[in-house]
């Protein structure tokens, strides 16, 4: 390309020698590369989240010269790690860009949003008080029942599992984790069948995977109390405590935990694990057993469901147990207990495409408050997917959406009274736009039930 004169004037294009028919012009104040957002304020106006974040969130500034209120910020925030920006180092390049600014709204239609020095001390310290902290961490579930009020769920299925987040650096409580070999944080996670994150809450590198189960899944629990909704719960081995059955059953929740096998509970299926008669299978063979066991440990005995596979080539089987208080069959018991893989795929989700990962704040509560940020985000993308796309898409990943949906060229001509954002057609048909908005609107009517 060749390079011109430093000082050019910037209606003046850049030329490209391969060929000259070519012009190059930056008008970046009237081009923004994520109108698709457009369609999430939308869905955020109608379903009424930040008008909830707005009710709950404190304003701890002193000064007079603050020119964007929080929730202008949480948006900000919010919609930028939607559409792939997942540090405040983009804020000043944000703050100019026009979809962002209408979806901020307020004085930033006509003036920037908030500049990444604002936005750093949105983040990591006004946010960051242990009153915002912890309403934010609230905030997720507040949302899930404002949906829930369009969906009217007859169940509740909540998934609860840990993760890992790599650290690189100085960085107040990560620590060195043996079972995921790598220096981390070690979030955990609670999800509904929805896919919606219900709550989540970031720990210590060097902590059980278990480690604060209680005070992450009670705030769930309390929520659904009163909602006349049959409840269950999965989890995998490391959740397997007579506390977390006790507590379960004590909230009246059906639950499937996948349970550490033993000498003593390899002895009770002894006689499914002697190797079939016969020339071995060319395909899986399963069998199930059901039975009642009672762990040292436990103050009563529970029941348990063991499945055993035998795989073509393999010598040994596979044997798996699950301890429940579920009284449907033992093969449908495991097939309940085998669509918690979901809950593990949302998180490669929430990794991969909103990049929950990166929390590189040196301190333990700014990473916090990224992390929330971030469920918020997740969600907010999540009920797009499930409430709001027809249903010749509604399969795609937050990935696909980020790419597809939200990564749409749009040129804003500006009059007195509106903007237009002219949209390029060829990343999203306006027919699937129009039902989108229309799938939108549609929820706005819905009246949530009393």
């Amino acid at each position: 390309m060749m390079v011109q004169p430093a000082g050019e004037a910037q209606s003046d294009g850049l030329r490209l020698d391969f060929d000259r028919r070519l012009k190059l012009e930056f008008h970046g104040s009237s081009v923004t590369s994520d109108a698709g957002l457009l369609a999430y304020r939308e869905l955020d106006d109608a379903l009424g989240l930040m008008a909830v974040a707005g009710q709950h969130l404190v304003d701890c500034r002193t000064g007079r010269n603050g020119r964007h209120d929080l929730v202008g910020m949480l948006r900000q925030s919010v919609f930028g790690r939607l559409a792939g920006y997942e540090d405040v180092n983009d804020a000043d390049r944000l703050g100019r860009d026009p979809a962002m600014r209408w979806i901020v709204g307020g004085n930033a239609v006509e003036r920037d949003a908030a500049s990444t020095s604002q936005m750093g001390r949105f983040e990591t310290a006004w946010l960051a008080s242990d009153e915002n902290l912890a309403a934010l961490t609230d905030l997720s579930g507040q949302w899930i029942e404002h949906v829930h009020g369009r969906r009217s769920p007859r169940s509740i299925v909540l998934d609860m599992d840990s993760s890992v987040s790599p650290t690189h650096g100085e960085q107040e409580g990560t620590a060195y984790n043996g079972h995921f070999a790598c220096t981390c944080y070690h979030p955990l996670f609670v999800f509904n069948q929805f896919g919606d994150l219900e709550r989540c809450a970031l720990r210590p590198g060097n902590v059980h995977s278990a480690d604060g189960w209680k005070d992450v899944l009670e705030p769930v629990v309390a929520r659904y109390r009163e909602r006349d909704v049959r409840r269950y719960f999965r989890a995998d081995a490391a959740f397997a405590s007579p506390e977390v059955y006790a507590f379960l059953e004590a909230k009246e929740y059906r639950y499937t935990i996948r349970l550490p096998a033993n000498r003593i509970l390899q002895e009770r299926i002894g006689y499914l694990l002697k190797r079939p008669v016969g020339r071995p299978p060319l395909t899986v063979r399963r069998t199930y057993a059901s039975f009642r066991y009672q762990a040292t440990s436990w103050q009563m005995p529970r029941r348990v469901v063991a499945k055993v596979e035998w795989h073509p080539g393999e010598l040994y089987p596979r044997v798996g147990f699950i301890v429940t208080n579920l009284s449907r069959p033992a093969e449908r018991v495991v097939a309940f207990y085998n669509r918690r893989g979901t809950c593990e795929q949302w998180i490669k989700e929430g990794k991969n495409a909103i990049k929950w990962t990166r929390l590189s704040c040196c301190s333990f509560a700014a990473n916090a408050v990224r992390l929330q940020l971030h469920a918020l985000a997740y969600n907010l993308a999540n009920f797009m997917r499930t409430l709001a796309l027809p249903d010749t898409v509604a399969q795609w990943s937050l990935t696909s959406l980020r790419e597809k949906l939200i990564k749409i060229g749009a040129k804003v001509v500006r009059h007195a009274r509106y903007a237009i954002f002219q949209m390029a057609e060829v990343a999203v048909p306006r027919e699937l736009f129009e039902k989108i908005l229309r799938l939108i609107d549609g929820l706005r009517r819905r009246t949530a039930p009393a």
